[in-house]
């Protein structure tokens, strides 16, 4: 960034780091604690649609890569287009298991970036439940290298309640994004 840049007011956006994935197991340990969430053992990756074949050869080599536990079945990882064009990955882990899960997605996202498919990449997310109901969804903005929390309700409503709290109780663990403004909602998405 140059002197230009700083009088300006020009920022650089964030680097992507995808190891900060690495945080949601501690995350997790303090939200059960602090508020009796545990993971759902559901977690996914967004991003852009892409055709052709070089797309149809990474798709398989990560299915075949989460796949590859002798303890799945087929059942547990799945793609996926919603209603907007994106194209997601589900995968299913037991719900004590999160570190495994958040293997799951880091290596998704790691494929994807390092087969030139980075820009592609729009979120992940990993499910929350409390045994009263409530559940959301830390979210992972790979653009910007920060979580926020999604707590949908019915209706296409959010929990804004709930998606504060739980971004107090995290913020010693994970990187929470500052900019309200970029919690966007994630309807309809697997993993919720």
């Amino acid at each position: 960034m140059g002197f230009l840049d700083i009088l300006l007011g020009r920022t650089r956006p964030a680097a992507p780091d995808l190891d900060r994935l690495f945080g949601l197991p501690s995350a997790a340990v303090t939200l059960r604690a602090a508020a009796g969430f545990t993971p759902t053992g559901r977690g996914s990756v967004c991003f852009t649609s892409v055709e052709g074949s070089a797309f149809a050869g990474i798709r398989a080599d990560m299915t075949d890569l989460l796949n590859a536990d002798s303890e799945r079945d087929a059942e547990s990882v799945e793609f996926s287009r919603d209603a907007y064009g994106y194209s997601w990955l589900l995968s299913r882990r037991a719900p004590d298991d999160l570190t495994s899960l958040v293997g799951d997605l880091h290596a998704v996202n790691t494929a994807l970036e390092s087969s030139g498919f980075g820009t592609q990449l729009l979120c992940s997310l990993v499910g929350f439940e409390h045994p009263e109901g409530s559940s959301f969804s830390l979210v992972y903005l790979y653009k910007r290298g920060t979580f926020y929390p999604f707590a949908p309700l019915p209706g296409e409503k959010r929990d804004n309640a709930l998606e504060l709290r739980v971004r107090a109780v995290v913020a010693d663990d994970l990187r929470v994004e500052g900019d309200l403004s970029r919690w966007f909602p994630v309807w309809g998405a697997p993993g919720l």
